[in-house]
């Protein structure tokens, strides 16, 4: 009887560890999946490949997945506001620019 109850713990503990590795290789997927990660098929993708290559590539693929958030996209501390404003001036700045950019153009045509 005790050798048919080792046997059974036996294939438990295997079924529990095949399928606890692969629930553990899912979790970049599942972190990039929460914060709407634009490269989760990847991440998943290259899950499945870190099982064939002995965990190697595992680790990167955690800080891959927790490096973007959908509220701040890939920047760190910048807010979304902050940068559309610097966007904006950017936008007026190079406007002024391509102004007077044109205005020497037009003034060394005149002076030709």
């Amino acid at each position: 009887m005790l050798d048919y109850f080792a046997l059974g713990v036996l294939f438990f503990v295997v079924i529990v560890l095949f399928y606890g590795i692969i629930v553990i290789h899912d979790i970049p997927y599942e972190i990039s999946r929460r914060r709407n990660h634009p490269h989760q098929d990847a991440i998943h993708a290259a899950g499945w490949v870190s099982l064939f290559t002995l965990h190697a590539i595992w680790p990167f693929l955690w800080i891959w997945a927790m490096l973007y958030r959908d509220d701040r996209g890939w920047g760190f501390s910048t807010p979304k506001a902050e940068l559309e404003q610097q966007l904006a001036e950017m936008r007026q700045r190079l406007e002024r620019l391509e102004g007077q950019r044109a205005s020497r153009s037009a003034h060394a045509v005149e002076e030709a």
